[in-house]
């Protein structure tokens, strides 16, 4: 954890797994499971959630009173609701700016250390995420249309700006790296 992610951390005494749980919280009591799926379909793409967490946080929010457990429903699961004291926890997390964004795409690290990979798995390596990237495109595309949201079209806009920067950026890659080809001069 860098300097400036704990100090954010101190300031509002919450995570960012444990804010967006609370935040999902606002819309209606939630089991764990209900969480996992709501994180996973609208914020997987860019920021990642394990089923592991969610219950870790869920426990721990419970316990200093920012949810509550409410009664067990179907299947014995227990949803939780937020409290006022979760409220108040998640505004005084929504009023820090976020810290920066930190880039983690491996593909970057196998280019840069593409001169000790084999070529022709370099060049499958780029073919697969270029696909994926193009998936992910048109899935944003698609769920933009029906979207009357505008705090979820402001971020699947992010996502297909970010999607067509990602492909632009594979038009430009050299044909050693596209196509297994000699090295440019």
């Amino acid at each position: 954890m860098n300097g400036r992610r704990a100090s954010q951390d101190a300031q509002h005494g919450l995570n960012n797994t444990a804010a967006s749980l609370l935040g999902f919280l606002h819309e209606r009591p939630m089991t764990g499971w209900d969480l996992v799926a709501a994180a996973q379909q609208l914020m997987g793409d860019f920021w990642s959630i394990t089923r592991s967490q969610v219950y870790r946080e869920l426990s721990a929010m419970a316990a200093s009173g920012l949810v509550e457990e409410l009664e067990r429903g179907k299947r014995d699961r227990r949803p939780y609701a937020i409290t006022d004291a979760g409220r108040q926890a998640f505004a005084a997390w929504s009023a820090v700016v976020p810290a920066e964004e930190a880039v983690r795409f491996p593909l970057l690290l196998m280019l840069t250390l593409g001169r000790h990979v084999a070529r022709e798995h370099l060049v499958a390596a780029v073919e697969h995420h270029r696909a994926l990237h193009e998936e992910r495109l048109a899935e944003y595309e698609d769920h933009v249309q029906g979207t009357g949201d505008p705090y979820a079209v402001a971020t699947l806009n992010f996502g297909i700006h970010y999607e067509r920067a990602v492909l632009a950026w594979f038009d430009d890659l050299p044909d050693e790296i596209t196509t297994g080809g000699t090295p440019r001069e």
